[in-house]
């Protein structure tokens, strides 16, 4: 007996909220995991400990970025197979994604363990915070497995129609980090490595959860181990790379902000940062979250040529996005303080000083960077790949890098913090571009079909 799928026939407002609000329930569980991490590590630890786990992020970040690109152009492949109705070729791209992203985290394991010192120095280790950064990672490399699988298993047990088992899983990671963090830092006093065995037992969980997706009687993505026709899967990465991009260059990022405030401010620049993407973290998760259910809902209804669906989804997205704008600035520009001080001790006075002159400069990024996202994520549905890769290399590697590199060494004088909201509002004028070039109606979609055929294209599996 064949399912119905709501997606495509129930109201698109209600679908909306099916999608949206368990992917900001469970992006926030997740998010809310490296929040406390840094509640705990910043007010039992202490600053330097804070700076060594950022110091590390970006290594983490890409790794995110290559499965995240694994995860997102295959379930956008996948969700518009579903939309055809041609659910062997959608479980032939769920086998051999989870298969791929599987022999990546065996690899990057290895190798991350192998060449640590050598890593840990490249990442802006020095002879400060090199003791606490070598902890961490030991203990973090062995739990990479779980976290990487998990965000394969998220977004697949998504598009498949249950949001509600995918927030689950992560609600419950992020509940588990919150006490064991209490437990390993606070109770039993184990500083910097309580938070590393916090978070990766807190890892391992969501993706044990998930994994009763493989129960479900009337699931459509079927995993078989015994896989052909390869292409595919690279083909369907390349219609993630936007996402890829966008996690990847966010490490790139995190690496020059990381030296520049090193050199200019030393640890209490590279912890005043942290609390700054802790708090940055949290509003690109609530406008990623955005992406994500509409990446679900565009892509199947892309496949089944809904058109309409698909506007008015769109349109609901971008007005949620700029809902969650005026409430991030809102918090940043009246109540930075009490934010900043919950991730810092009273000791750490001068740190928060820092932070809140920071947060004064930063704000603006949450004006466009949701719309940004949302557009991207869009794009990405409609396999648009160079066009989403374009709007995501602008807003997050090189626009960043360049107006960093100009404002630290030509203009010495102005914050070179300014150049992430110079680069978000740069990138939206392009983005916008983009959406007013690609908005949907018939005639585009009946380009982009005719273009990307996908029923029956390299969907089989042996």
């Amino acid at each position: 007996m064949s399912r119905i799928n709501p997606i495509l026939t129930g109201s698109v407002l209600t679908s909306f909220f099916r999608l949206w609000l368990p992917s900001l329930g469970g992006l926030m569980a997740m998010t809310s995991a490296s929040i406390v991490d840094g509640i705990f590590i910043g007010n039992y630890v202490g600053a330097t400990a804070l700076a060594a786990v950022n110091l590390i992020i970006p290594f983490l970040g890409i790794l995110f970025g290559i499965t995240f690109m694994l995860s997102m152009g295959g379930t956008v492949r996948a969700g518009t197979y579903i939309g055809q109705g041609n659910a062997t070729a959608a479980g032939a791209i769920f086998s051999k994604t989870l298969l791929a992203a599987l022999v990546f985290v065996l690899l990057v394991t290895g190798l991350g363990l192998l060449l640590e010192t050598s890593l840990l120095r490249a990442l802006g280790g020095n002879e400060d915070v090199l003791p606490m950064m070598r902890t961490y990672f030991r203990i973090i490399m062995g739990f990479t497995w779980a976290h990487l699988l998990t965000v394969v298993m998220y977004f697949f047990v998504r598009v498949d129609g249950y949001p509600g088992l995918a927030a689950l899983a992560l609600i419950l990671g992020s509940m588990t980090n919150l006490v064991l963090d209490y437990l390993f830092i606070v109770r039993f006093g184990w500083g910097i490595a309580g938070a590393a065995w916090a978070t990766g037992i807190s890892q391992a969980l969501p993706f044990l959860v998930l994994c009763a997706y493989f129960l479900f009687p009337q699931r459509r993505l079927i995993f078989h181990l015994r896989q052909t026709k390869w292409r595919e899967l690279f083909r369907s990465a390349f219609n993630g790379l936007s996402e890829c991009i966008n996690e990847i260059s966010a490490s790139i990022i995190a690496l020059f902000l990381n030296w520049m405030f090193m050199t200019r401010f030393g640890v209490n620049g590279v912890a005043a940062i942290t609390v700054v993407n802790y708090m940055m973290i949290v509003g690109l998760m609530m406008v990623f979250s955005l992406g994500d259910a509409g990446g679900v809902f565009i892509s199947q209804n892309y496949g089944a040529g809904k058109v309409r669906r698909i506007r008015r989804f769109l349109l609901i997205c971008l007005a949620v996005a700029l809902l969650l704008a005026s409430t991030c600035i809102w918090l940043l520009v009246f109540h930075p303080v009490p934010l900043v001080r919950a991730f810092l001790g009273p000791e750490d006075q001068d740190v928060i000083h820092l932070t809140v002159g920071l947060l004064g400069y930063f704000w603006p990024v949450f004006a466009v960077n949701g719309l940004n996202l949302v557009i991207t994520s869009y794009l990405t549905a409609l396999h648009l790949p160079l066009q989403s890769s374009i709007i995501a290399l602008a807003r997050s590697l090189v626009l960043p890098v360049m107006l960093l590199l100009t404002l630290f060494y030509a203009f010495p004088d102005i914050p070179f913090i300014l150049a992430i909201p110079l680069a978000e509002l740069i990138t939206f004028v392009l983005a916008a571009c983009f959406l007013a070039r690609f908005f949907p109606n018939q005639a585009l979609f009946g380009k982009l079909h005719a273009a990307r055929p996908l029923a029956g294209e390299d969907a089989g599996q042996s």
